[in-house]
């Protein structure tokens, strides 16, 4: 008769005190999708796929599943091992990431823009600093101080975007089709935005990593 008892005491137990998720494996799992959305971006800009632009769409419905996972895992757990407003920040501006990168190649079909120079060499950065994330939350949990360096690759990786950018636009902006300027420029600023994004992301690994120190 005691079993039932225990049972029972268990599942109070449960419901009162919820076992606390895994943030450290959701955020790295989290990470490693949205190295996938970016990887796809990547071949895209290279071969202008029509079968990588169709799994960048695919992409994104499996980034909201997971960010809407994750965000009922923190708004349910009684307790993190981590801070809830690094969680949160954590897992939007990751999602942001996805976004800009769908809105580059939804940018490029609707104004009907091939891929040149500049935005491949962005979008190729962009993957070096988003698998410097990735790196980072695999180790985050176990390993923290080993997470620093590649949170400060990933914010190194945005400055160089950044310098490509103004370099881009400086180009850009040479010559007197104005028409493919202002398109070009939108190309430009979605993958200065996500690599915004990849710098935000850093700075909040960064912050777990000074508070779990």
């Amino acid at each position: 008769m005691s079993s039932p008892k225990l049972s029972l005491a268990s599942r109070l137990f449960q419901r009162i005190f919820p076992k606390t998720a895994d943030f450290y494996l959701l955020l790295h799992q989290q990470c490693q999708q949205v190295c996938v959305t970016v990887d796809n971006l990547v071949r895209f800009m290279a071969s202008e796929s029509v079968q990588a632009g169709k799994m960048l769409k695919e992409d994104e419905h499996e980034a909201d599943r997971i960010r809407i996972h994750n965000l009922h895992e923190l708004n349910s757990s009684f307790a993190t091992p981590i801070d809830r407003e690094d969680i949160y920040r954590a897992i939007a501006s990751m999602d942001s990431i996805v976004t800009y990168c769908k809105s580059t190649y939804n940018e490029m079909e609707a104004l009907e823009l091939s891929p040149d120079s500049h935005s491949q060499a962005m979008v190729i950065e962009l993957q070096v600093g988003i698998k410097a994330l990735e790196r980072g939350f695999a180790v985050l949990g176990k390993h923290p101080s080993e997470a620093e360096q590649h949170a400060f690759a990933a914010r190194h990786s945005e400055r160089r975007i950044e310098k490509m950018y103004r370099k881009a636009i400086a180009d850009l902006f040479q010559g007197e089709d104005y028409l493919n300027m202002f398109k070009q420029r939108e190309l430009y600023r979605h993958l200065s935005n996500a690599a915004d994004k990849v710098h935000a992301t850093a700075n909040v690994l960064e912050d777990i990593i000074v508070k779990l120190g």
